[in-house]
């Protein structure tokens, strides 16, 4: 079958664009917050798995870390148990935490695992408890944290903070060509499992290992301006005078504070993409325009 002559010059265009993008990433790490819409629907998923592959393919360095919260409220649900929310965050008894292991460990992770292999890749699927990698604490509210609006004091059980990362596991996927799949559980003192939110945990593995890219994929365009239009680049400072403007508000606040500070602890770009377009990943990473907003360190002029 010969290539149809009036579409080789998009073809071509589009590879010749990407190839300096290749080069340039060749041997970085990308740290993948996946979740949304692109977990769910099935072609997203499939072109999902394919930009991951084709990643690491070309000597670039994928880590995904996943979330599951419609999956773990379905099984909730199923057992008849209610999901209780506290500022955006699951209370999770011991019983609900269970479910999240479950959940979250077993299903979502292993699901993802399976996506990329049987399109080429080899993926390896981890909880943050394996090889004590995620170091967790118990993670408090009250009316004094500015972030949260409570007016008392609430424990959300299981639900956890990072103390520490310890990359030592996948670090040795990685060197061994494997494309690590991370379900957002850490480990506490005594051995305590704790749910953490998925931005939380790509936001600080990309931290700790110096990635290049930190990519969060939404069920949004990306940040929106008060005119509901899009913003592209944007450095630490101007972020800053959006949220202080309230620009920025409510449930993209996590997002938007995990790209900060994942910016200004050395990781080159952070990215909140629209993981409801096919191959948003490897649109924002290899081409001109991208699909969401670029966020990177520094102040604005």
């Amino acid at each position: 079958m010969s290539l149809n002559t009036e579409r080789a010059p998009q073809i071509a265009k589009v590879l010749t664009e990407a190839l300096p993008y290749i080069q340039r990433f060749s041997g970085k790490t990308l740290v993948i917050k996946y979740g949304g819409n692109a977990m769910v629907d099935e072609d997203l998923k499939n072109s999902f798995a394919r930009d991951v592959v084709l990643m690491k393919a070309v000597g670039i360095n994928p880590i995904i870390v996943h979330g599951g919260g419609p999956q773990i409220g379905q099984l909730l649900e199923r057992i008849g148990k209610e999901s209780r929310f506290v500022a955006g965050m699951r209370v999770t008894d011991t019983e609900t935490m269970d479910m999240v292991e479950m959940v979250l460990g077993g299903q979502v992770n292993k699901s993802i695992v399976s996506l990329i292999n049987n399109h080429g890749g080899r993926a390896v699927g981890l909880t943050g408890k394996d090889g004590g990698m995620i170091r967790a604490e118990k993670l408090h509210i009250s009316p004094d944290d500015p972030a949260v609006d409570v007016s008392e004091v609430i424990d959300l059980g299981h639900v956890g903070n990072i103390k520490s990362i310890d990359t030592s596991v996948v670090d040795m996927l990685v060197n061994s060509d494997f494309i690590p799949v991370i379900a957002p559980i850490g480990v506490g003192e005594n051995g305590q499992s704790y749910n953490i939110n998925a931005d939380l945990v790509a936001g600080k593995l990309a931290e700790v290992l110096k990635a290049e890219k930190l990519i969060l994929l939404t069920n949004t365009a990306g940040l929106l301006d008060k005119n509901s239009e899009l913003l592209t680049g944007l450095d630490a400072g101007q972020v800053n005078k959006l949220i202080e403007e309230g620009v920025i508000y409510g449930g993209m606040l996590p997002k938007i504070s995990c790209a900060l500070a994942a910016v200004n602890s050395g990781v080159s770009s952070a990215h909140i993409i629209d993981g409801r377009v096919q191959h948003a990943a490897l649109l924002e990473i290899f081409t001109d325009e991208g699909v969401g907003t670029l966020i990177r360190g520094g102040k604005a002029n």
